[in-house]
């Protein structure tokens, strides 16, 4: 009679036959769908959550004071940065603030009164941003669901209009499965309709790497939409065709307090002066 010794019992072929599934599922789970486990959940994009892996991270701008135009430091909030300690970000002299209100047509951030409210209520400028999904639905129904959860816009000389966040698609495909031509009609339907809605041209969020990619750098907007660039540098670079300058920038993400901080390209009263419209 065989003898069986501990540890080495005999495997019939099923039982081979699971191990060698395993071991298959164990390699395909390594490789073939390890992108889908680094996917992030939807509705957790944020304002420049690309611009890092894409472009890199350079040296920090100079001082503002040694340059022919004041800046004024603002920032840009999203759930992730949960109730903001709006009053330190003050002190500190930022002076506005951008907050996302929503994603696609199927997000709201859950933070939002507390961020949009709270950056006013110690004085800021505030505005909502919308990060866009092309890939979901189109730019007029993005639009909508935008102004209708919080990126809408009143002349009270404290409120930003609305800005579309454009950029590398975190869920997949970079332009999201869309064609140059097809990006810039999105972007088309998106900021009409929130012109429509509003009375405001949106301002436009993206890094020129980007742009030129997803849209064949575009011009057509450059003469209606506020361009808040994205670069993660000592200075702002190459701005994408249509736009001779920048009206805000977003320098980095690693900054005091909530981490994103930008330049709006004017002193204060300049601020307000895109606030009123």
């Amino acid at each position: 009679m065989p003898v069986h010794r501990s540890g080495t019992a005999r495997r019939g072929p099923i039982a081979a036959a699971g191990i060698l599934l395993s071991s298959l599922a164990l390699v395909l789970g390594s490789t073939g769908t390890s992108g889908a486990a680094d996917t992030p959940a939807r509705g957790s994009a944020t304002l420049g959550m690309g611009v890092a892996k894409h472009d890199g991270v350079g040296g920090l701008p100079g001082d503002t004071r040694d340059v022919q135009t004041v800046q004024t430091e603002g920032v840009d909030t999203s759930s992730h940065n949960g109730n903001v300690a709006w009053s330190t970000l003050w002190s500190s002299g930022v002076k506005w603030a951008y907050v996302k209100a929503t994603e696609g047509t199927y997000y709201t951030n859950p933070y939002f009164a507390q961020q949009y409210n709270g950056s006013y209520n110690v004085g800021m400028v505030r505005g909502a941003y919308h990060f866009a999904t092309p890939d979901t639905t189109g730019g007029a129904a993005q639009a909508n669901y935008f102004v209708d959860h919080g990126g809408g816009w009143s002349r009270d000389g404290r409120t930003l209009p609305g800005a579309l966040d454009i950029e590398w698609n975190p869920y997949g495909d970079a332009c999201y499965g869309k064609s140059e031509a097809g990006m810039v009609g999105w972007i088309h339907d998106f900021v009409n309709q929130y012109k429509a809605r509003t009375g405001r041209d949106a301002v436009i969020y993206t890094a020129a790497s980007w742009w030129s990619e997803c849209t064949g750098n575009s011009a057509a907007f450059g003469s209606t939409n506020p361009l808040w660039i994205a670069r993660y540098n000592s200075d702002p670079g190459t701005l994408p065709a249509g736009w001779g300058y920048y009206t805000m920038w977003q320098y980095t993400s690693s900054g005091p307090t909530v981490g994103d901080h930008s330049k709006f390209n004017g002193a204060y009263d300049r601020l307000q002066a895109l606030a009123n419209g």
